[in-house]
This record gives structure tokens, C-alpha cells and sequence, in this order.
């Protein structure tokens, strides 16, 4: 059995996720243009990341008043219950921005700190992606029903397919292809989607072997970070710490490791 409150909370991330993706997918506008630049000028927010967070605060806000919110478009609220929703209302704005359609709603509940429910909506690809802490990760889809996730089995590192992402400063992407490049000889392959919540929800899914990145924020994989573990996969960033803005990753638990070790033998958390 799981807690009251987290399936109370996962109910509440479900709501809000499903409306928001609805907003973007069936609300965005021909002419969909920037609207402000974030990290760099090719690091983009649109009106509609914004619009999407709005709905999502003020929807649970209605609810549950006490809580508070961590949102990559400005929600920032301390709140007095213990609990804090950390929003990224769209992952992946510039696949969006070009009409990609890997890009997702991703919602996570913390209970004092520790993540207890979580919900990446893809709603282009047709799939929500849900978990709550010891009650294993789910998804719905174009089958019927929910569907419960389970990590791939073990591979060695070079059947591994591995996913990863790019920073938008110059700089610190130049690194990151360093990185991949010393890297790809080692796997099966590479590839980038452009949504760390929806690459994490692929691990999950058992559709990928492995997924790394530098430079995430606590809404890029709060969500799917949940959704992973409750699924089988192992997750961190560097040798004995948990996944940060230095590095993130998850994997198999025959990928995780030897893939952490290359990563920290290349640098990959550094310039």
C-alpha cells in the first residue's frame, strides 16, 4: 500500500499535467514565437512555457493552498505543509518551438525534501508517465490500460543504447561533444531527444539502456528521475552522489555503473 497523501499528491500531478500538455499541444499558436531567452540566445521560452506554468500553479494552488512551488518559469513559493511541486511546464521548448513532437509536461510532488509522486506527459508521442515512491512506475499509452514500466535487463556497456543532451552555452556544449565523442565507440549508440523527462521516462520504458546530461535543473528530472528508479533503473550523478546540475544519469544496473565511470574518467562534469 502506498500513502494516501502521495496518491492524493499523484492524483493532483496527473490533473495538472494533462490539462497543461492539452494547452500546448491543442493551443499553440501558428505563429508560436519566442518570447525571452534564458541561459543564451539560442536557450528559449515561449509563451506558451509560460501560459502552461500558470495553469499548473493555479490549478494546484486551488487545492492545496499551503504547498509550494519550484517552477523553471518563475513559480517560486516556500509554503507551509511540506510539500513542494516542482514544475517544468515544458520540457524540451525548442522541439516544440520547431513542431518536434518529443517534448512533455513534467510534475513532481516533494514530501520534506524526498520526491514522492511524479508525472511526465508526452502529449504528442500519446503517453503519460506516472510514479509514486515504493509503488513502481506506470504508464498509459496507445495500449489498453495502465502499463507498469520495467528497466531493461541487464546489457554490457557496449550493447548499451544511451541517450544524452547539450547545454546552450557555446562553451559548455563544445565539452559535452567532447564527451559524446569519446564515448560512442563504447556503446551501441547515441542519441538526444531534447527532453531530459522523457529520455528518463525511456529508461523506464525499457527504451533505452542508459541516459546522461550536465547541466539539469530540479525540474528537468525530479519527475523522471522517480519514475526511473520505481522502474528498476539506478540514478545519480557523480561516484557517490545523487543526480545534480553537474551530472545526471541513469541506467540499467548493468549500464549505470561502468557508464558513471567512463563519464567521471572524461570529465563530463566539468569545462
Amino acid at each position: 500500500m502506498t500513502d494516501p497523501l502521495h496518491q492524493e499528491l499523484l492524483a493532483l500531478a496527473q490533473e495538472a499535467a494533462l490539462k497543461a500538455g492539452a494547452l500546448l499541444r491543442d493551443g499553440r499558436p501558428a505563429d508560436l514565437a519566442v518570447a525571452a531567452t534564458k541561459s543564451s540566445p539560442i536557450d528559449v521560452v515561449t509563451e506558451m512555457d509560460i501560459a502552461a506554468e500558470k495553469l499548473i500553479t493555479g490549478l494546484i494552488s486551488e487545492q492545496r493552498p499551503d504547498d509550494g512551488f519550484l517552477g523553471e518559469e518563475g513559480a517560486s513559493v516556500e509554503g507551509t505543509s511540506g510539500v513542494r511541486w516542482v514544475i517544468d511546464p515544458l520540457d524540451g521548448t525548442v522541439n516544440y518551438l520547431y513542431g518536434l513532437p518529443t517534448w512533455s509536461v513534467s510534475i513532481a510532488a516533494e514530501l520534506h525534501g524526498e520526491t514522492v509522486a511524479g508525472v511526465v506527459a508526452a502529449p504528442m508521442r500519446g503517453e503519460t508517465f506516472h510514479a509514486v515512491l515504493g509503488g513502481g512506475a506506470w504508464a498509459t499509452g496507445a495500449w489498453e490500460g495502465e502499463r507498469r514500466l520495467t528497466c531493461r535487463s541487464a546489457a554490457p556497456l557496449e550493447q548499451a543504447l544511451v541517450s544524452t543532451g547539450f547545454n546552450y552555452v557555446t562553451e559548455v556544449r563544445s565539452h559535452q561533444a567532447d564527451v559524446a565523442q569519446k564515448l560512442i565507440p563504447l556503446v551501441r549508440d547515441i542519441r538526444r531527444g531534447g527532453s531530459a523527462a522523457v529520455d528518463l521516462c525511456d529508461v523506464a520504458a525499457g527504451r533505452l539502456d542508459g541516459y546522461y546530461e550536465r547541466g539539469l535543473n530540479p525540474w528537468d528530472l525530479a519527475a523522471g528521475d522517480l519514475i526511473a528508479r520505481e522502474a528498476g533503473a539506478l540514478t545519480g550523478g557523480r561516484p557517490g552522489e545523487r543526480p545534480a546540475r553537474d551530472l545526471a544519469i541513469a541506467g540499467t544496473p548493468g549500464v549505470f555503473e561502468p557508464l558513471q565511470r567512463l563519464l567521471e574518467d572524461f570529465g563530463a562534469w566539468h569545462d
